[in-house]
């Protein structure tokens, strides 16, 4: 039965290894001084409907302490509930430029698609894309801007965290904290490093241009991913900021999560398929019941308490209280997240937003009719 302790091994090697990178981040991520005065800077900003305190993340960013900056939104309708909040800026920060674009897009990823037309207003030579829903803490425009001094870098991105106000979401945030980001640390450390985060992506105009613009990836779903990889072809790094953004996942039920989180997992599995299957190592609890069930009790042990320590570290990482207040459901969310993961591995159907799509084998997508 000695065999069956063999994936509690693995998973454990693997939550070493993240433990190493946890140690290792703080100092390899620390804050740069930026020479002279920042380059001018445009956020694009794609909206579809208010997400959980959006009001909230828009603000954060109309706030910042940075010489020079607009913010763009796109909508795809007129009507879009969110337009109210962007007025509000709007009247709250009259010496901020700030503009709204209603984009009309036939994209297969209508948020590429919004991205485009954005790109086509934007002045100024650095792009700042994030999603709706990320509220910044002060600072970031200058965290996140940094970096690019240094013309070997060619995006910038950043980790985040998660707040959730159900039962559901809380689960999503602690998976978020404990289990996604020290795959993101391990990647790293492994030199995996063509990645970038929705969360928060900047970049030069110029290497946008030079990739074909985001036409380029609109027929794809993970567009963060292959923007990120596409820049990285141009020969540039990928490099994190030392600063951490937060998303609000609201109330969702377990049924919105369920679908949130196999619509990330397919779309994982279909832009790096090798990386997903070898994925399945890392469902350290699954593999730690194995072992207990074959009474190989220190294997079983071993992976248990480092993949907790993993965790715990990657929540201090990200100053998350879930990870604080919730630490004791990481095995729980473990079985859950192996659940996603074997949904994930199966079907092409994804819902995203109002949209069902049909993924491909390649990464692209189209809407089903």
């Amino acid at each position: 039965m000695i065999w069956l302790a063999l994936p509690a091994v693995a998973a454990a090697a693997y939550y070493l290894l993240a433990l190493v990178a946890a140690v290792r981040w703080p100092h390899s991520h620390r804050p740069r001084a930026q020479a002279g005065t920042p380059a001018p800077l445009s956020i694009l900003k794609p909206i579809h409907g208010r997400d959980p305190r959006f009001y909230e993340a828009i603000r954060s960013h109309a706030a910042q302490d940075y010489p020079l900056f607009e913010i763009l939104f796109g909508v795809s309708d007129a009507r879009d509930p969110a337009l109210a909040d962007i007025a509000r800026l709007q009247s709250e920060f009259p010496a901020r430029s700030i503009a709204v674009f209603v984009v009309s897009t036939a994209a297969p990823n209508a948020k590429v698609g919004v991205l485009a037309e954005l790109a086509k207003h934007a002045r100024y030579p650095l792009l700042l894309v994030n999603d709706s829903d990320i509220e910044v803490e002060p600072g970031y425009l200058r965290a996140v801007a940094a970096p690019l001094d240094d013309p070997a870098i060619g995006m910038v991105t950043c980790l985040y965290r998660g707040l959730g106000e159900s039962w559901a979401s809380r689960a999503e945030a602690l998976g978020l904290a404990t289990e996604f980001t020290p795959s993101v640390l391990v990647a790293r450390l492994l030199g995996v490093v063509e990645f970038a985060l929705g969360s928060t992506m900047m970049f030069r105009a110029d290497a946008l241009r030079q990739i074909g613009g985001f036409e380029s990836i609109a027929d794809y779903l993970a567009d963060d991913y292959q923007l990120g990889r596409h820049i990285h072809a141009l020969g540039y790094r990928i490099e994190f900021a030392p600063i951490v953004v937060e998303t609000d996942l609201g109330g969702e039920s377990w049924a919105q999560t369920w679908r949130h989180q196999v619509r990330w997992s397919r779309t994982i599995r279909v832009s790096h398929p090798g990386g997903y299957y070898g994925y399945a190592v890392t469902h350290a609890t699954l593999w730690v019941l194995v072992a207990f069930a074959a009474g190989q009790w220190w294997p079983g042990a071993v992976a248990l308490g480092l993949r907790m320590a993993a965790g715990i570290l990657a929540g201090a990482i990200l100053r998350d209280r879930h990870v604080v207040r919730y630490f004791w459901l990481i095995p729980l969310r473990d079985l859950f997240g192996f659940a996603v993961w074997l949904g994930g591995a199966f079907g092409s159907t994804v819902y995203w937003r109002d949209r069902k799509l049909e993924l491909h084998r390649d990464g692209r997508i189209n809407l089903e009719a």
